[in-house]
């Protein structure tokens, strides 16, 4: 790799619970809202960005029709400027930072945004499935060519989930103490203000509504338990019976959005900018598609050989928390430290707003390691079909 690529702004919007503080945001219109935090952040001019890559899983009624470029249309930036959604299921904007990423080191283009928006409370998960399936349309993402070949009639995360628990000897006990770890962390980091310099504060819409005289702004992610309890977690009901797979030990339906501004030598040189990080390494991987969350773990070690590190080197990991057995599975397959692993808390307190993901969690890590003076930090996440994206930033 002759060229580097750095990022100069990762920020992202507080987590909103389904039907919560954002729901009354129009998603592009809340990814114009990160866009406009990249630009304003950086004081770049808004003219300068060659493309916007954003993430959205559910590209369906308010997200659907060329979402990203809505987003730029929504935002502050000039019609001029170009955009693309991506979709690599819960790593689409980590994907699009990877994506932008070769721009700057193919030295095609100086100056991307990357990011990613998803509204799973106005564009419900699986509902670009759904509608087609109660209109009658079509038989479905999997042809019959695929269920023979997998013998299944479908793909499923939730299956996925109990296999690598099973696989791993993983009981409920040990996923909801997990679970309740996730949300002592995130709320020590959010008491403590360690979100503070990711976060961009949005006002609190009410459709219909005249907004009151004092504006109200949503700054603190909803779906964090500062009350949470071993004996709470507990008591949620399993998904599904003999298994150990809960709402409480899994990702939270979540809105939101984020976006980093990615940039070459030559832009920093020129605007005179200051990178927070480097984009070290990275790579995107697959595997099978039955298990289908397993995947982050190959990808790691592939990710580790390219980028001639040992796991020992890395000072912070950021593995989604799709569902516990996740990071679980992969903090034992690989060695790794569990003190090391989502630090400020994961999916399960923070909430999983797909698209959005990737950028949420890089945004999280890239501030962590500076404000722990560290230099290495990984960031992986599962994704539907046996897919994982791997990066490595270097913090500076």
């Amino acid at each position: 790799m002759s060229a580097s690529a750095y990022i100069v702004e990762a920020i992202r919007t507080a987590g909103g619970r389904r039907n919560g503080k954002l729901a009354g945001w129009h998603p592009a219109d809340l990814a114009g809202e990160v866009l406009n935090a990249v630009v304003d952040r950086s004081k770049i001019d808004p003219a300068t960005v060659e493309d916007v890559i954003l993430g959205c899983v559910t590209q369906a009624g308010e997200q659907s029709f060329a979402f990203a470029r809505n987003a730029v249309l929504a935002s502050k930036l000039p019609q001029t400027v170009p955009a693309v959604t991506i979709d690599r299921q819960c790593g689409s904007s980590q994907q699009a930072v990877q994506f932008a990423a070769q721009a700057i080191m193919s030295g095609t283009q100086d100056i991307v945004i990357a990011g990613g928006a998803e509204s799973m409370t106005r564009v419900p998960m699986f509902s670009n499935l759904s509608l087609h399936q109660k209109a009658g349309i079509g038989t479905g993402p999997l042809s019959e060519r695929i269920k023979q070949r997998y013998a299944v009639e479908e793909f499923s995360q939730f299956s996925g989930a109990e296999m690598i628990a099973t696989k791993y000897g993983f009981d409920r006990a040990k996923l909801d103490r997990f679970a309740l770890e996730s949300h002592r962390r995130a709320a020590s980091a959010a008491r403590s203000g360690a979100f503070a310099r990711e976060i961009v504060p949005v006002k609190v819409v009410t459709p219909g509504v005249a907004t009151p005289g004092v504006a109200v702004y949503h700054d603190q992610d909803e779906g964090i338990r500062f009350d949470a309890s071993l004996e709470s977690i507990s008591a949620v009901k399993l998904l599904r019976e003999g298994g150990v797979i809960s709402a409480a030990n899994a990702s939270q339906i979540c809105d939101g959005a984020s976006a980093a501004l990615i940039v070459s030598e030559r832009a920093l040189k020129r605007y005179g900018l200051t990178p927070l990080a480097r984009i070290h390494t990275f790579l995107v991987t697959a595997g099978d598609p039955v298990i289908m969350l397993e995947e982050p773990i190959r990808a790691t070690r592939l990710a580790l050989e390219r980028a001639r590190l040992q796991i020992s080197d890395i000072d912070l990991y950021e593995v989604n928390e799709a569902f516990a057995p996740v990071p679980l599975a992969w903090l034992e397959a690989l060695h790794a430290d569990p003190e090391k692993l989502n630090v400020n808390g994961g999916a399960i307190a923070l909430g999983h707003p797909l698209g959005s993901s990737g950028t949420k969690l890089m945004a999280t890590l890239v501030h962590a390691l500076r404000a722990r003076g560290k230099r290495y930090g990984l960031q992986t996440m599962c994704e539907g079909g046996g897919i994982a994206n791997v990066t490595i930033y270097e913090a500076l």
